[in-house]
């Protein structure tokens, strides 16, 4: 870990994504922050206030503290955006601005916080949000806008890196990254009391069932192998349910808990990424393909760009394109009996990639900005 008395006192994140939903990138990251800096995640509104808008403050492990602004009902977007700007500028008051980082998930949050001027500016570019359904009209722009203020700015993987750094000169791909020991203990713990009860061969997903998730490929390859049993794991967001595939052998557990996860592992013959490919998916980079390979499970993925390169091209995981070709690289993994070689290039391969080396990384390019901006302002 880095010198935390080189890091401002307070982040402040500003986020699209709430803090007890599904446990992912911002979540490793800011707990790392939160050992050395008060981190206050600061989530978009909800609308449930009776008698005006407030904030709710809530304690979470270490110096981590979840805000959430709850806004009346019923207010028209410029409405919300006057009611969301006051809230944070009262809550801003309270914040040294000289010793606190503004840490950006939404370049939505520019409506509201623009006006503030922290002592270093973070853009951590996780997905290319203007390319989600129902993204805002306004997000191509505000990004720009983003763009121009942040000091510095991490992408969530490689090919975002590609597209976005043309556009930032202090710009650096941190992919998706793992806590190894956590998912490691698939190989050794009890399978999850709900799915021993599923009997036959597991070929299992986790994640966040949305727009990106090939639901038609589920249903192939179930209809196509009766006999093999899917077990989705995870909420479903954004797609009506009613168009997911009920064929039996298909499973929707809901969603679990991050610490639950390796118990599901356990039971599984072949893990899955079943994105299409899309504009939604062009860019993504899934946390899980790491994870999946830490518990030792085999992994059959569709032709995202970040996982065939590294890990497809290193034979770590199977590209397949279809249902054919899925069902053909699942019934491989069935087959095979001795996995001592993948099993050790899969080690060698994640044995540099923690989410405390990328946090160390993210720590010390912040560092190096606030360094940087002290020599400037010393020399003006």
């Amino acid at each position: 870990m880095h010198n935390s008395k080189k890091l401002p006192a307070n982040l402040i994140c500003l986020s699209h994504l709430r803090w007890d939903f599904v446990y992912q990138r911002p979540q490793h990251l800011l707990s790392r922050f939160a050992k050395d800096t008060r981190v206050y995640f600061y989530e978009e509104p909800v609308f449930d206030a009776e008698n005006g808008s407030y904030l709710s403050i809530s304690d979470r492990d270490g110096k981590l503290k979840v805000v959430v602004p709850h806004l009346q009902p019923g207010l028209n977007e410029e409405e919300i955006v006057n009611a969301q700007t006051q809230i944070f500028d009262e809550f801003i008051a309270t914040v040294n601005l000289a010793e606190t980082l503004f840490w950006y998930y939404t370049p939505m949050a520019l409506k509201f916080t623009d006006k503030h001027t922290p002592l270093v500016t973070c853009y951590d570019c996780m997905d290319e949000l203007s390319a989600f359904w129902f993204a805002h009209s306004e997000i191509v722009t505000l990004e720009k806008q983003l763009l121009a203020k942040a000091d510095v700015v991490f992408t969530g993987g490689q090919t975002l890196y590609e597209a976005k750094k043309q556009y930032h000169g202090n710009i650096f791909a941190c992919p998706s990254s793992i806590d190894k020991k956590h998912f490691a203990t698939a190989k050794t713990i009890a399978e999850a009391p709900d799915q021993v009860a599923i009997n036959g061969p597991k070929i299992g997903f986790y994640g966040v069932i949305d727009e990106r998730f090939d639901y038609q490929l589920i249903e192939e390859i179930a209809t196509m192998r009766p006999d093999w049993q899917l077990v989705l794991i995870g909420p479903i967001v954004k797609i009506d349910q009613n168009l997911l595939p009920k064929n039996p052998n298909i499973h929707y557990i809901g969603q679990r808990s991050y610490k639950e996860l390796p118990s599901y592992l356990a039971g599984w013959d072949v893990a899955i990424l079943p994105f299409l490919l899309n504009d939604s998916t062009k860019f993504i980079s899934p946390t899980k393909t790491p994870e999946y390979l830490a518990s030792n499970t085999p992994v059959v993925s569709t032709p995202i760009r970040d996982v065939i390169n590294p890990y497809g091209i290193q034979k770590l995981v199977h590209i397949a394109s279809d249902s054919d070709e899925f069902i053909a690289a699942i019934e491989t993994e069935l087959a095979v009996e001795d996995r001592t070689d993948w099993e050790r290039r899969t080690t060698e391969f994640l044995k540099d990639i923690s989410w405390d080396k990328t946090y160390s990384k993210m720590a010390e390019q912040i560092q190096r900005a606030i360094s940087n901006a002290d020599k400037i302002s010393a020399a003006s």
